[in-house]
């Protein structure tokens, strides 16, 4: 057999699936691609996660867009993080174009135009479904992997979470958390001590100042009540087309910490409530995380080794991961190893810095007798990537120039009203967009100072004045101490009552 005909018995044998599958695009080979050579990916190793890259403007947006039509189209929902905003046009059907047409005819792949079940989702004020978790759900060991906080700060965090538990007081949001702290390290300071132990006010002073820095960085908008129900991520419409779950994310790109708090505690929430799946034929859920590097480069290290252990254990959850960013060097040695699909657009070098990643990515892919990698890497055309996969028996495939298929929804971002029609009929809207601010830790804790206070008055006004030349009684000196301690908590809880206000608005 000459070249080609090997080229094409390689990329079907690599390619081939027994059970469904879904199908990217079509081989290239010697910049021409072979109509005969579909790029199939089975949906059984879809759980093993994966990675899209390349440079801006080289087509990954609509190979995520691909790739989450067929899933849907195989009754498999979505979870979209779109920080761009250039993903909503999933929604409405595209438009048959000659261009589009003239692709798919050269890898023989029928075009249709198609529109997807689509909700939208928010971690802010924008409109859509509102993603909302507890500081409770969070735990105190993966509240404190989000500060940044040490050994001896952490320590003090599950404290907290302990003493609340054991007083029946719901720490919902960053106000309840903030007014625990406030509570140990004056009026409560003795109480704690009994129980727990002594607690440094230099601690409890970090870590108020971390919790701060979180909600500046929208964290108060995102702890809360309605809490969101990860069984509404997994939602099948009645033409049997997987949910396409898109999170608007574009006034948060400034907020990493807030951006990584919430992914943390999605994936964390997945894991801990989904049953094990096992070698199931297809996943229950597909994830994509635009523009990753936020995440990385703003993690610390306790954040990163959760992130790398979630990605390891997830799969046996019926989950996949797919991270998406410019250069695969910006994901973690740790949890690239964890990627079984790398979809590769081109890679630009402007610089020797620029050289020297493409040669450190080149070297990530398996060999091929028919490319040279790292020269290919730079020639790639929109549209086109190198892409490598595991097969039904997790044997990394051939590594493969693709022409990626066009979209079959709309190539462009949804107008305004488009927007309130699909949140005017959505049923999540509905059911997340009351905000529930029931009895917790910080009304718990002000009725107890405020019991406190009212039984010092009485106590004051029911003993009997007494004078004397030595100076004031014993029970003048406490009740003095006790008002002078309540007096200062009543302003400090006015402080924070006028600060949530402000966030409020």
């Amino acid at each position: 057999m000459n070249k080609k005909e090997n080229f094409i018995a390689d990329i079907k044998t690599g390619y081939s699936s027994k059970g469904d599958s879904i199908i990217l695009g079509g081989a290239i080979l010697d910049g021409e691609p072979i109509a005969e050579a579909h790029v199939k990916i089975p949906l059984k190793t879809l759980n093993r996660h994966g990675l899209i890259a390349g440079a801006t403007g080289t087509g990954k947006t609509k190979t995520i867009q691909v790739f989450s039509e067929q899933l849907s189209n195989a009754g498999i929902p979505v979870l979209m993080m779109d920080i761009k905003g250039d993903f909503s046009g999933i929604a409405k059907e595209g438009k048959e174009e000659g261009f589009i047409t003239e692709r798919h005819a050269k890898i023989n792949i029928p075009y249709n135009v198609a529109a997807f079940p689509v909700e939208l989702m928010s971690l802010s004020k924008q409109n859509g479904v509102r993603l909302r978790a507890t500081v409770s759900e969070f735990g105190p060991v993966l509240f404190s992997r989000i500060l940044d906080l040490n050994d001896t700060q952490a320590g003090v965090v599950a404290v907290i979470f302990k003493y609340c538990d054991d007083n029946q007081m719901p720490l919902l949001d960053l106000k309840d958390i903030k007014k625990v702290i406030n509570y140990i390290t004056e009026e409560g300071k003795d109480e704690i001590a009994a129980s727990y132990g002594k607690i440094s006010t230099a601690t409890t002073g970090t870590i108020l100042r971390k919790i701060i820095e979180l909600e500046q960085q929208g964290g108060d908008l995102f702890f809360g009540e309605l809490s969101f129900e990860t069984d509404d991520l997994m939602r099948i419409d009645e033409n049997g087309k997987g949910y396409v779950n898109i999170i608007r994310l574009t006034d948060i790109q400034d907020k990493p910490k807030l951006f990584s708090t919430f992914m943390l505690s999605l994936l964390a929430e997945i894991y801990q409530k989904m049953p094990e799946k096992g070698d199931a034929e297809q996943p229950e859920l597909v994830i994509f995380i635009d523009e990753a590097h936020l995440i990385f480069n703003e993690a610390s290290k306790a954040l990163l080794e959760q992130i790398e252990t979630i990605v390891k254990l997830i799969r046996s959850k019926g989950v996949g991961i797919y991270f998406v960013t410019q250069n695969p060097m910006d994901v973690p040695s740790g949890v690239l190893a964890q990627l079984g699909l790398k979809i590769q657009h081109a890679l630009r070098a402007f610089t020797a810095n620029d050289r020297q990643a493409i040669k450190k990515t080149a070297d990530n892919y398996p060999t091929s007798p028919y490319y040279k990698t790292d020269e290919l890497l730079t020639s790639l055309g929109i549209g086109e990537a190198l892409v490598t996969a595991l097969n039904e028996k997790g044997i990394p495939t051939p590594l493969v120039a693709t022409m990626m298929r066009a979209p079959m929804s709309r190539m462009d971002v949804l107008s305004q009203s488009e927007i309130d029609e699909i949140n005017g009929k959505s049923k999540l809207v509905k059911k997340y967009a009351e905000e529930i601010d029931r009895e917790s830790a910080f009304e718990i804790l002000n009725k107890k100072l405020a019991d406190a206070a009212e039984a010092a008055t009485q106590q004051e006004e029911q003993a009997p004045a007494k004078t004397s030349k030595s100076g004031p009684s014993t029970t003048e000196v406490v009740t003095k101490s006790v008002l002078k301690v309540v007096t200062s908590a009543t302003f400090i809880r006015g402080v924070f009552g006028v600060l949530t206000k402000i966030f409020k608005k």
